[in-house]
């Protein structure tokens, strides 16, 4: 522990940090929150194209644009001016969404959702890499991992009880309205108290000081660190910001004509979190579990320890991170999905078919179900917050705006293509093909954090290379 560490604010570090991840939460709600209003959307437009299928697709498009703009407008605005710009939108499509009367206009708000979404999946980890002390940098910017499951987990938990107390998510509520529509508002919550908390939460020093408001910058580093490491720490970063003779801008992650190759790392470290298959497990989670011979409850039932055995492995994460580094978690998680999903396809392949052409586990349901979880618990142990951190961090001062853009852009394209292709898999390829293509994605990524990835752990932001 460094000698300056008495002199930090750590409860005003770490209050700010859980302002920020507010912003996952509200992303795992956004996500989540879907599920439990299908059945709402089908008959309230009278659409089956309002499905499950399109919803999500819809608004991981917006998440892409959103973080592929956020780079750009934190640049411009701040980092803490485009969170306060997500929970606005945050606002608007949680209450738009209820309140729509056809399919376009509800499609058009969950856009403005994936907008506020992706905007705060790259934002908030930034901005608590440039206010946290490096020493515990990889532990604060964990808890967004954990925020985004726990924004998941309400989401199901919300819709659970407001389906059992009105009878049914088709059916009417409070003030004449379905309960659908109520599972949207719902959300205003969080998202009014997130609005609120960054009214009152400092801009990121580095920021600041890219803007040249220096006083600014040593009055928020004083507050988050002390006098003599806040002194300390902006003469390295007004030395960081010297070389650069201009404001950050997109074409700053090309040098000497060629793109650099921290960003080439930064694409691939976000496609791969997501072509290991994830989300597969979350967005078609119940529907998984029946079409292997699971009842609905229980593939419900399913769903909840899922949440569960993320948490637990989120908070390992959390208390070991900083300790033994990112690299150590990548590769021990790579490996860990490798085995489970292999264990998937084997099960996979080695059923029954029905005759609704549902396949029948038989004994090695057990074993489908501890793979399953064990293959949560390893992402969750590593890709799953630890890209969070690394993106957040690896990047130079003066490109990690843009950098953290073009690299949340890709992991959002990653999720909808793998989101939109699953079913397809699915019905042409099967189930035991489509999980071996996520099988051969985890092995790939073993070799990829060997060859590609530099640990980031204790190092300054400032000493980042690009």
């Amino acid at each position: 522990m460094n000698n300056h560490s008495h002199k930090e604010n750590l409860f005003y570090i770490i209050v700010i940090s859980a302002v920020a991840t507010i912003g996952g939460f509200l992303f795992g709600f956004d996500s989540g929150v879907i599920n439990g209003t299908v059945d709402g959307l089908t008959l309230a437009f009278k659409s089956e194209s309002i499905g499950q299928g399109f919803n999500v697709a819809s608004m991981l498009l917006g998440c892409a644009v959103g973080a592929f703009a956020a780079g750009t407008l934190a640049d411009w605005l701040g980092r803490r001016g485009l969170l306060i710009i997500a929970a606005v939108l945050f606002i608007l499509s949680a209450w738009g969404s209820g309140i729509a009367l056809s399919s376009a206009e509800f499609i058009f708000y969950r856009i403005i959702g994936g907008l506020a979404v992706g905007a705060a999946s790259v934002m908030a980890p930034a901005y608590i890499a440039e206010i946290a002390p490096p020493r515990m940098r990889g532990r604060l910017a964990t808890i967004q991992q954990i925020a985004i499951i726990f924004g998941l987990f309400c989401a199901f938990i919300s819709n659970y009880l407001l389906a059992n107390a009105a009878g049914g998510s088709t059916e009417i509520f409070w003030l004449g309205y379905q309960t659908w529509r109520w599972m949207f508002w719902i959300e205003l919550v969080p998202a009014v108290i997130f609005f609120l908390s960054l009214l009152v939460i400092p801009e990121s020093p580095r920021f600041l000081m890219i803007k040249g408001k220096r006083q600014k910058a040593l009055d928020t580093l004083t507050k988050l660190y002390g006098v003599d490491q806040a002194k300390l720490t902006l003469k390295e970063i007004v030395q960081s910001i010297a070389a650069e003779t201009h404001q950050p801008k997109i074409t700053d992650l090309v040098s000497g004509g060629k793109v650099r190759t921290i960003v080439w790392v930064g694409i691939g470290l976000a496609m791969f979190q997501q072509l290991v298959g994830i989300n597969v497990v979350f967005y078609y989670g119940a529907v998984l579990w029946q079409a292997v011979g699971f009842s609905e409850s229980d593939s419900l039932m399913i769903n909840v320890i899922v949440g569960a055995v993320s948490i637990i492995a989120c908070v390992i994460t959390i208390s070991l991170i900083d300790k033994l580094g990112r690299r150590p978690f990548l590769i021990i998680g790579s490996i860990g999905m490798s085995i489970t999903l292999l264990t998937l396809v084997w099960v996979f392949a080695n059923a029954d078919v029905a005759e609704s052409g549902n396949l029948m586990l038989g004994e090695n349901g057990t074993l489908a179900l501890i793979a399953a979880n064990a293959y949560v618990f390893f992402f969750n142990l590593s890709w799953g917050p630890v890209m969070w951190v690394l993106l957040g961090e690896m990047f130079p001062n003066q490109i990690r705006g843009s950098g953290l853009a073009v690299a949340g852009f890709a992991q959002w394209i990653a999720n909808f293509v793998i989101t939109m292709t699953f079913p397809i898999m699915l019905t042409t390829i099967g189930l035991a093909s489509a999980y071996g293509f996520y099988a051969l994605c985890a092995m790939l990524s073993v070799i990829f954090v060997i060859k590609m990835i530099s640990e980031t752990k204790g190092k300054t932001l400032e000493s980042m290379q690009g």
